[in-house]
């Protein structure tokens, strides 16, 4: 079968360059765009996890209070629009971690005051909870709430999720400029926290949300039923005297609740144990992709498709890192190169899905 990506499609660290020639987001309608990603991202529901999100397009409703977008505009109301909150407590099962997913719940739902004892209680059993603290000046908004964040920056300067928040303040607020900046701190202060990835996310919001992950199917059942605090823990544990293949499990998951940087080293370490693996050559490149420069990932996966043309690990892969680009001429080409080398195998299976799903969006 011929190569369809011998060489890496155009990419640099400005929004043009992220795109292919193929068609593209902006070539597609902001419904089909929102319906194109939820597709997606069921599809990619793989292990219980969903990697992907809805993208706004430009039609979409807007607000203060929507992440990824411009602010508003505003006919003199009588104060800001509560911002979003973004704790991003994704990769913790404890006690506190669920009373902060609640207070967010709550402050979403329009409950500021059942927000603020769920993190008045999480401050009184653990008083340097940073994630509890900016709940708690949420939940005062307007009233100081920039202030108490800026005055928590200068004690944690390099905290993602603090980064993150006092970004969507300082959105809120009409400045976006300066929003950006904290979100830029958030990448560069804390890169593998998942506070990051949604600041990246937020810096980027002509892409789809979410990064391209690495899939790999087989994962021991020791880790079935488990929640993504528990399977990193046991598969950490599997992995330390474990082969090659362990140690891409552990990756994988890492990857699934926000970890990228960590992800990388268990990646690293798979390919140090078998250089060979061709799962593990994809898993190290897909895991760094970057939105603001994705050519180091097509640099090398590029060639690595044209060394091994029918391998579905590798188109398959090459096809979600197109949509995120996004170059949708491209994924679907590569994806249909995937199911066609191994139709019943999983990434066949796999890409046969994203295939069906794009045709009816």
């Amino acid at each position: 079968m011929s190569i369809a990506t011998s060489e890496p499609p155009p990419a640099s660290g400005s929004r043009a360059g992220r795109r292919g020639e193929g068609a593209t987001f902006d070539r597609v309608s902001p419904r089909a765009r929102i319906a194109l990603l939820v597709a997606v991202a069921a599809v990619l529901a793989i292990g219980g996890v969903v990697a992907g999100a809805v993208f706004l397009g430009d039609d979409a409703p807007r607000s203060a209070a929507s992440p990824g977008t411009t602010a508003p505009t505003r006919t003199e109301p009588e104060e800001p629009e509560p911002p979003a909150l973004e704790l991003a407590v994704i990769d913790r099962d404890d006690a506190d971690a669920a009373a902060l997913r609640r207070g967010e719940l709550l402050y979403e739902e329009g409950d500021p005051e059942g927000a603020r004892e769920r993190f008045a209680a999480v401050l009184a059993n653990d008083p340097g909870s940073i994630e509890a603290a900016i709940g708690a000046a949420y939940a005062d908004w307007p009233n100081g709430t920039l202030e108490e964040l800026e005055a928590l920056a200068l004690r944690h300067p390099k905290s993602a999720v603090l980064r993150l928040n006092l970004g969507l303040v300082r959105l809120a607020l009409d400045d976006l400029e300066a929003a950006r900046e904290e979100w830029r701190e958030a990448e560069e202060g804390e890169p593998d926290a998942p506070a990051a990835l949604k600041a990246e996310d937020l810096l980027n919001p002509q892409s789809p949300p979410g990064r391209p992950q690495f899939f790999l199917t087989g994962f021991p059942d020791e880790a079935a039923g488990l929640t993504i605090g528990q399977r990193i823990e046991a598969l950490r544990r599997r992995a330390q005297d474990g082969e090659a293949r362990d140690w891409l499990f552990l990756g994988s998951t890492l990857e699934q609740a926000g970890r990228r940087v960590s992800a990388q080293r268990a990646y690293d370490r798979a390919l140090e144990l078998e250089p060979e693996s061709l799962d593990a050559q994809v898993a190290r490149t897909v895991a760094r992709f970057d939105k603001d420069d994705p050519s180091v990932a097509f640099s090398a996966l590029g060639p690595l498709a044209s060394r091994n043309p029918d391998a579905p690990v590798v188109r398959f892969h090459l096809g979600l890192m197109l949509l995120w680009l996004p170059d949708l001429d491209g994924a679907r080409e590569q994806l249909a190169a995937a199911r066609t080398a191994a139709p019943r195998s999983f990434y066949g299976r796999q890409a046969d899905r994203i295939l069906t799903e794009l045709e009816n969006a």
